[in-house]
């Protein structure tokens, strides 16, 4: 009969922390059952996982009635216009120094806090959600409700951004010198040159869809994922369609900028940029990356 086998030292430190063999096979520790709910649930939100949340959202979203979506796209383009309201005061307020931007970057986040918290809908996200039950089950209906779904709350968000820009372009209306910032502000985005500006977009696209893909694990912490990713936007100098709308419009009302140039040589290719990196390049990444794993559930 062969004498026992000595315990090695891990197993000695096990046993004298009071863990089972079973503990010590599967090299963890004591797991209490809340505590194993809590890695379950985190052990869901795998890539799979994550792209189900957000294509039942686009699903949700495709099948919303139109009016619904021009409220809340509406709501959106008004709520917007806080980004350069906030982004132009702390650029005025600010001493001309190189940091300035580091600060004044941190307003750009405001507008976007508030439409993302209030679950209003931005054009730039639903590039997103709204494409992914495209990819899943591709079909005339799905493209002419995708189809549907863009066009008014592209042009909801424009109308609301249209508004905001007049009331701000007005004398009076808040106090001078947050007037002058966002002016400041503004004339500088539209210095860049058309390509840039397109460049520019497709990389702001791609992280606005980068946001939605993200929100489904920051639980606690939306709050900061929002600010931390369209914080990089405006710190990167980048081109979004919708916020980037109140800046030319502000320049169009105060005769800063003639409309067609604004529309364009600004807008248009912002656009197109911003769709093609949410929805183009983000979207087909984020399926690619989990359609062998659908595939193999029959999904």
């Amino acid at each position: 009969m062969q004498p026992p086998h000595p315990q090695s030292e891990r197993e000695r430190e096990f046993t004298e922390a009071g863990r089972t063999e079973a503990e010590i096979d599967a090299g963890g520790g004591p797991i209490s059952a809340e505590e194993e709910e809590e890695i379950e649930d985190y052990q869901k939100l795998r890539p799979i996982a994550i792209y189900e949340v957000v294509r039942r959202e686009g699903v949700e979203e495709l099948g919303r009635p139109w009016r619904s979506l021009w409220w809340s796209g509406l709501a959106a383009g008004l709520s917007i216009g806080l980004s350069l309201t906030a982004q132009g005061t702390l650029h005025a307020l600010l001493p001309d120094a190189p940091w300035r931007p580091l600060v004044a970057s941190l307003g750009y986040t405001v507008g976007f806090l508030v439409v993302i918290m209030a679950r209003q809908q931005l054009f730039t996200e639903v590039t997103l959600t709204a494409v992914l039950p495209v990819l899943a089950e591709p079909g005339r209906r799905v493209l002419g409700a995708l189809t549907r779904n863009w066009a008014v709350v592209f042009l909801a968000n424009m109308a609301g951004t249209l508004v905001f820009a007049a009331m701000l372009s007005l004398e009076g209306v808040l106090p001078p010198f947050v007037r002058e910032g966002a002016l400041a502000v503004s004339a500088h985005v539209v210095e860049r040159e058309p390509l840039p500006g397109f460049l520019r977009a497709i990389f702001a696209g791609w992280m606005m869809a980068l946001l939605v893909w993200l929100l489904p694990l920051a639980e606690t912490a939306r709050f900061w994922v929002i600010a931390l990713v369209t914080y990089l936007i405006a710190l990167f100098e980048l081109s979004h369609v919708i916020a980037g709308s109140v800046e030319l419009f502000l320049l169009m009302f105060t005769g800063r900028l003639g409309v067609l140039e604004g529309l364009g040589e600004h807008l248009l290719p912002w656009l197109v940029g911003n769709v093609l990196g949410g929805a183009a390049l983000f979207s087909l990444l984020a399926y690619g990356q989990v359609r062998d794993e659908m595939a193999e559930g029959g999904g």
